[in-house]
């Protein structure tokens, strides 16, 4: 995206983005068409739940699932909702083990229920291919399973949106990180554009939408589904924060910081915390250093985490992350090596890949504050998480961490005096983090690797590499404070004064309206003579 093409975004966006105030907002949940066989006084109940599941207000969609089997016990597709229920964010990875044998359990009730209908027990075949054998079978091979037996019902029942819709969602479930091509994704958003010309008003027509799109090369085909969803779905809090997905990804930060002020004022804890992760990485990009450490503060605080919430890894993740970008993203790298994990009540163990996100700004902050051997220490304790995620098999995270380990060995290798090993190491990291996508959880890596390979190469004073590094991070993660502030650092030492200015005025413009007076927000004046 062109930086005209941002500054239009940003000017556009907040006309489109209100949520309305009108009376109804805190039921409003989207239109959702979903005929059952079962009886009609309860078809109204279980559409609001389909509808409550598509907005991943899971706890909400699980209640509203109950319910309607007990008014109705032959309804075997509230069985089939509750199983859906205990997918939690179905985008997100495994599940605990007590949600897949809860998961089967439901399967087996709507089985017992005896679907009336070859459609109803169709969709309960296809999810139980998911939680079937889920001690002996992995994730991913299930996951596969379930798309496979989703196209199927989909191909059987060609009139059925809502196959269409669950069958689009699973292409995002199986997606693979390193597929560059975003096939499934793209083939995702096909099914999900038709299906949203013909009903606007779908709240997961939308969510999906955002999903499918949320890669920097196609982030901005999302920008209709993320101007929409909120208003279709106002009463949920994901419906609020999830076009901040697309937001960040093209940069528009005081869109994303509105989408998810909005989000957070009506979440549940775990939700909030999602979205004040995503709330504090805009504020700092906006140089509104005060609101993000008071968002940070108000984080700190919290005594306890919610840990048999169905999104609890999205808690432990923020809370990690909110500290280490506060820190890394200002450039402050003693108050980085001096952060410890975050006080609030929360099983670390289970999660080391959150864990890691505080030893890996810890390990950065201290070598890149000269202190080589205490990095070393953060480095052994990150090299035994990545152990930990390859016995839990969590691979996507296994290799996060080893990116992350391999950035602490390149900047300490540069305080040794070792530069060209050093530089080595990083352009391996960028070149490692560059193969595979972020994940959902976060909105950005704590620190872009690329970034930090131009950071490195200034440092070396080798200048015009540097400035492609920089140019090369921005084409992944637009608009970022430092990304301007580094290309137009290796710009002027370069001796190219246009792409110096042109970047230094990018800076000001972004800070605009800056509660803090960094440092590098001066130094462009100062460029720029203001």
């Amino acid at each position: 995206m062109t930086y005209s093409a941002l500054r239009f975004l940003m000017m556009v966006v907040p006309l489109l983005l209100a949520v309305p105030a009108a009376s109804g907002a805190s039921d409003q949940l989207g239109k959702v068409t979903f005929p059952t066989s079962c009886s009609a006084s309860v078809q109204p109940d279980f559409e609001r739940a389909v509808a409550l599941l598509h907005s991943f207000w899971l706890d909400a969609a699980g209640k509203a699932f109950a319910t309607v089997a007990q008014a109705d016990a032959g309804c075997a597709m509230a069985h089939w909702g509750t199983a859906m229920v205990k997918l939690g964010n179905p985008l997100g990875g495994a599940q605990p083990r007590k949600a897949l044998d809860e998961g089967l359990e439901a399967i087996q009730r709507a089985k017992a229920a005896n679907p009336r209908t070859p459609r109803e027990r169709d969709f309960v075949e296809a999810i139980e291919t998911f939680y079937r054998d889920s001690d002996k079978v992995d994730h991913r091979t299930r996951t596969l399973a379930y798309e496979k037996a989703m196209e199927q019902l989909a191909q059987r029942h060609p009139a059925d949106r809502e196959a269409a819709i669950f069958y689009a969602l699973s292409l995002n479930m199986t997606a693979l990180p390193t597929d560059k091509t975003y096939a499934n994704q793209l083939k995702a958003a096909g099914i999900l554009e038709k299906v949203f010309a013909e009903q606007p008003q779908h709240p997961g027509v939308a969510h999906y939408l955002i999903h499918s799109y949320d890669y920097p090369p196609i982030a901005t085909k999302g920008l209709t589904a993320a101007r929409r969803y909120a208003s279709i779905a106002p009463a949920a809090p994901h419906a609020r924060h999830m076009p901040s997905h697309v937001f960040t990804r093209v940069g528009a930060w005081p869109e994303s910081v509105e989408s998810n002020r909005s989000s957070a004022a009506v979440a549940d804890q775990a939700s909030k915390l999602h979205a004040q992760d995503y709330m504090v990485y805009g504020y700092l990009q906006l140089g509104q250093d005060a609101e993000a450490r008071r968002v940070m503060d108000e984080v700190r605080a919290i005594p306890t985490i919610n840990m048999q919430h169905p999104l609890v890894f999205a808690s432990g993740y923020a809370i990690a992350a909110i500290p280490a970008r506060h820190a890394l993203e200002r450039g402050q790298w003693t108050e980085a090596a001096a952060l410890t994990l975050p006080a609030s009540e929360f099983e670390w163990s289970k999660w080391p890949q959150a864990e890691a996100l505080v030893v890996f700004a810890r390990a950065l902050g201290a070598s890149r504050a000269g202190n080589a051997a205490t990095a070393r220490q953060d480095l052994e304790r990150l090299d035994a998480l990545h152990t930990a995620l390859i016995g839990m098999k969590q691979g996507y995270w296994a290799g996060e961490v080893d990116v992350q380990r391999q950035i602490v060995r390149a900047w300490n290798a540069r305080v040794e005096g070792k530069t060209d090993e050093a530089i080595r190491l990083m352009r391996a990291a960028a070149d490692a983090e560059d193969l595979t996508e972020k994940h959902i959880v976060s909105p950005g890596r704590l620190v872009p690797a690329r970034e930090l390979l131009g950071e490195m190469l200034l440092e070396a004073n080798r200048a015009p590499e540097a400035l492609a590094a920089f140019e090369a991070a921005q084409g992944r993660e637009p608009n970022r404070l430092r990304g301007y502030l580094g290309a137009a650092r290796a710009a002027k030492a370069a001796g190219d004064t246009a792409k110096a200015r042109a970047n230094y005025e990018r800076l000001v413009g972004l800070t605009a309206k800056a509660d803090t007076q960094r440092p590098e927000i001066k130094e462009a004046k100062v460029f720029l003579g203001r």
